[in-house]
């Protein structure tokens, strides 16, 4: 059955189990902070969608935004004294935004529908423990290449195979195309080989060129209107 959230259009794509820190400074999402803190929004949630490509400053059609979002639970609120907020989130659950309403309150609600990860068929099952050693290594190679050591840290040993490509990429400097595909893929085996073969090209690149690369569109130039 479909849901209604609060929707928080970013030019960046959360992903389950990653943390989002956010500087909250426009009045409608000052309010909808509020909302989450006093809890007229239950569950101190709310969704996180990636804009499409283009310059979109005041989102209100669906169009302007991907189908599939991550919600965020609240975790750390900052007032500052001006009014704004530095507040910290965690992505939850995935959700496919089915509708947008942006008149109903001060800051967007979305008509949202869970989805939940794809059964793994049993013969599938025993590619789990390889994929995911493969997967971590890829992690471990990319970290190497970018960071130093003291700036990641692995997933833990119990991480399942359901979050795990996610918290490999949390902290990988990925292109929004690249984040978007990892959280529409909903069988797990195949985010896993997919979050390996674009952590594997992105080292590649790395000892390359000594750079992480990113889409086209972040190097346009918006046009003056002077």
């Amino acid at each position: 059955m479909a849901e209604t959230l609060p929707i928080f259009p970013l030019g960046t794509v959360l992903l389950p189990g990653a943390s989002l820190p956010l500087h909250i400074f426009e009045p409608r999402y000052r309010q909808l902070t509020v909302d989450l803190v006093t809890g007229a929004v239950t569950g101190r949630s709310f969704g996180v969608v990636a804009i499409r490509q283009g310059w979109v400053t005041d989102v209100d059609e669906l169009s302007q935004l991907h189908e599939v979002g991550c919600s965020a639970t609240l975790r750390q609120v900052d007032r500052l004294p001006d009014g704004r907020f530095d507040i910290v989130t965690r992505g939850e659950r995935r959700f496919r935004l089915l509708d947008l309403d942006s008149g109903s309150a001060p800051y967007l609600l979305g008509s949202v529908e869970w989805l939940p990860d794809a059964e793994v068929a049993g013969a599938s099952v025993a590619a789990a423990p390889q994929l995911s050693d493969s997967a971590r290594a890829a992690h471990r190679r990319y970290c190497n290449a970018a960071w130093h050591r003291e700036d990641w840290t692995e997933p833990e040993i119990g991480a399942d195979t359901g979050t795990l490509a996610h918290l490999l990429a949390a902290d990988c400097l990925l292109t929004i195309e690249d984040r978007q595909g990892l959280l529409e893929e909903r069988n797990p085996l195949r985010r896993l080989r997919m979050v390996r073969r674009v952590l594997n090209r992105e080292t590649g690149i790395l000892r390359e060129l000594r750079a992480i690369p990113a889409a086209l569109s972040e190097f346009s130039i918006r046009p003056s209107t002077n």
